[in-house]
């Protein structure tokens, strides 16, 4: 996903609406005002529609896209923010436990394209967020509206509820028995 190869692949085309939540953290305020014009972009050009959410920091965005998948109507999701080593371990769990979690949803159905920027300074940090050099969050925005066109595309087929109304037998006790709490 990493930005500027030289092969790029088409946006997905939707036959019908698709709408992509974007979950950012805005710590750096620069890095995540481009990253967010960025995504906004892609997906537009693609006719989806977006929303957006904010979370304190990048740890909280796995979480956030976990809740929104279990309780909303989205198709797939961004998360987008801007990770910087500093001087304790504690850039080594952000970054590692962000991104197990993102790839643990991903694994159980979510669509979400992980444009959260890890690095070591911050003229590296703009380089990925500039949608003219590296663009980690357009490319996100693109790897997400991907696999919300490959999940759509193998959808299995609608097979019913096992068997046909009116022809299950049950033998057990009934509501209507007494016996029965």
């Amino acid at each position: 996903m990493a930005g500027h190869s030289d092969n790029e692949l088409a946006l997905p085309t939707f036959d019908k609406p698709c709408k992509v939540l974007i979950v950012i953290a805005p710590y750096y305020g620069a890095i995540s005002t481009a990253q967010l014009a960025s995504a906004r972009a892609v997906i537009e050009r693609a006719g989806a529609t977006h929303d957006t959410v904010e979370m304190p920091g990048s740890l909280e965005i796995p979480t956030a896209i976990g809740i929104a998948h279990r309780q909303a109507d989205f198709d797939g999701y961004v998360a987008l923010g801007c990770v910087i080593r500093g001087r304790t371990s504690h850039y080594d769990v952000v970054v590692n436990e962000s991104a197990r979690a993102i790839a643990t949803l991903g694994l159980a159905g979510a669509c979400i394209g992980n444009g959260i920027i890890t690095v070591e300074n911050m003229e590296q940090a703009e380089e990925r967020a500039d949608a003219d050099r590296l663009d980690t969050a357009g490319a996100a925005a693109q790897a997400a509206l991907h696999l919300i066109a490959l999940q759509r595309s193998m959808k299995k087929a609608d097979t019913g509820i096992g068997f046909k109304p009116g022809s299950f037998q049950h033998d057990g006790p009934t509501k209507t028995d007494p016996t029965v709490a």
